[in-house]
């Protein structure tokens, strides 16, 4: 069915605009009217654009992206729809203008026409995998087999709610180091380029020898006022180049290695990633998925390399008939305790529910380690920054009592 933006007045006389699906632009000028709304126009959203209209395309869909957070208020508002007896058509016509995101709005209701055309959920989902993930489009795939498919709706979204609050608390955490850092670097490049050199002009002309810190510091202003451009595209390049080897297999492995080898932060990443692989396997195994299955999904959320192929390498064991612990025990990469309790849930028969715990333990303890992190790094900056501009003024400061030592 085809897709069509319009723009209508409501009967206050204010503009309202969004994404209808109809037959034609007929039927849908007479839905928009059923909303009490005038149509002043209706397009269709076609989904090949021109030549002429990619480029703009382009930049509008970069913008307006489907975020995490606006497929997790809607995986909860259709779990609520679903268990409350509303045919999954139905709810998902209702979630449609609810939804702000015209984006959405148009994945949404290609999405319910797929399904009207008699595929399944998980296979109209699967047309957008930018905006719903193989975990999501999995484990609706379990929900409709299984026939739970209003449970699966309420575990994904307390899964995806779960994420979404420990990534806006670790955000909220680092927010004011980050900010700091940059305020600082930008101060402290403005002090060196521009107004160290104009305060340190008058020392050039003094037939005086300079203190040490005062030459520095003279020699390292000239160097910033004379290749601040320099510096600039060099930060530039090397961001180029960090880019270009992440998006190779060989450099992409290269970097999440080293990633895993940095003191502190190596560990707190490999904590994430192994919370991340436990609850999402163990949300798979719960609902159904069978683990060979279950293992191919997570390997492609992961976000470390290593990690992942270490899963690649446990499943090719696991369909050999050995246990995912001893198989993931193998590659040294994941921590002990994550092993052994693996390993017991294998045992006892309650692996999926281990496997959850492991995601408890170690979001708790990502969590608290960003906090205690970040109570170190906010003094160790405004000790740094201290250190910094009090060189500065000394540096300054040194000739000036000198000379007066002289004059008196």
């Amino acid at each position: 069915m085809p897709v069509y933006e319009y723009k209508a007045l409501t009967p206050k006389g204010k503009t309202t605009s969004g994404i209808i699906d109809a037959e034609s632009p007929i039927i849908a000028r007479q839905k928009i009217r059923a909303f009490k709304a005038f149509p002043v126009a209706v397009k269709e959203v076609h989904d090949s654009p021109t030549k002429k209209e990619s480029r703009t395309l382009s930049y509008a869909r970069y913008f307006q992206r489907v975020t995490p957070a606006e497929v997790s208020v809607m995986t909860r508002q259709l779990a609520t729809l679903i268990s409350a007896g509303f045919p999954l058509v139905s709810a998902i016509d209702i979630l449609i203008p609810q939804t702000r995101s015209n984006a959405f709005k148009g994945q949404l209701a290609k999405i319910k026409d797929s399904i009207v055309e008699g595929n399944s959920f998980a296979r109209s989902l699967s047309l957008y995998p930018r905006s719903f993930s193989e975990l999501y489009v999995n484990m609706m795939h379990a929900g409709e087999t299984s026939g739970t498919l209003e449970i699966v709706l309420e575990r994904l979204a307390d899964i995806t709610e779960g994420q979404q609050a420990l990534k806006q608390r670790i955000r909220s955490a680092l927010a004011y180091p980050v900010l700091m850092t940059f305020i600082g670097t930008v101060v402290l490049f403005l002090l060196l380029t521009f107004i160290v050199p104009s305060i340190t002009s008058i020392f050039t002309d003094m037939d005086q020898t300079l203190p040490a810190p005062t030459i520095f510091l003279i020699n390292t202003s000239a160097f910033f006022k004379k290749f601040w451009w320099l510096i600039v595209v060099a930060g530039v390049a090397m961001l180029l180049v960090f880019r270009s080897i992440s998006k190779t297999a060989k450099g992409r492995h290269f970097l999440d290695k080293r990633v895993l080898l940095l003191p502190g932060f190596g560990q707190l990443s490999k904590k994430l990633d192994v919370a991340r692989f436990a609850r999402t396997l163990g949300s798979l195994l719960e609902n159904g998925v069978s683990m060979l299955t279950a293992l191919e999904v997570v390997k492609n959320i992961v976000g470390n390399q290593l990690i992942a192929n270490t899963i690649e390498d446990a499943a090719k064991e696991v369909e050999k008939g050995q246990d995912l612990g001893t198989a993931l025990a193998k590659s040294k990469i994941f921590p002990d305790i994550s092993i052994q309790m693996i390993i017991v849930g294998e045992q006892s028969g309650r692996l999926e529910s281990m496997l959850n715990k492991i995601a408890d333990v170690f979001e708790g303890e990502v969590e608290s380690s960003v906090m205690s992190m970040t109570s170190l790094i906010e003094p160790l900056m405004i000790l740094i920054m201290g250190i910094v501009v009090g060189f500065i003024v000394l540096s300054i400061c040194l000739p000036i009592f000198e000379m007066n030592q002289l004059v008196m």
